[in-house]
């Protein structure tokens, strides 16, 4: 899956980020790779699901895609 993110230079120095396809994910760091650290992990946690919250009946599937 090839996600865009757009690359921000902080006023304050260091950079922020955010990912347009996905409201409200967005992430910072100081230097440019702990930007990218920072936006891996972000897009992970916007896109997680707690399965727990989810009402899931006898017929339904899970399914997991690799895109």
């Amino acid at each position: 899956m090839k996600i865009k993110v757009i690359i921000h230079e902080a006023e304050e120095g260091g950079f922020w980020a955010e990912v347009p396809s996905i409201p409200g994910c967005a992430t910072q760091g100081d230097t440019f790779e702990e930007l990218l650290n920072n936006i891996y992990e972000a897009v992970e946690a916007c896109l997680s699901v707690d399965m727990k919250e989810i009402e899931i009946k006898d017929k339904d599937r899970i399914l997991e895609l690799a895109v």
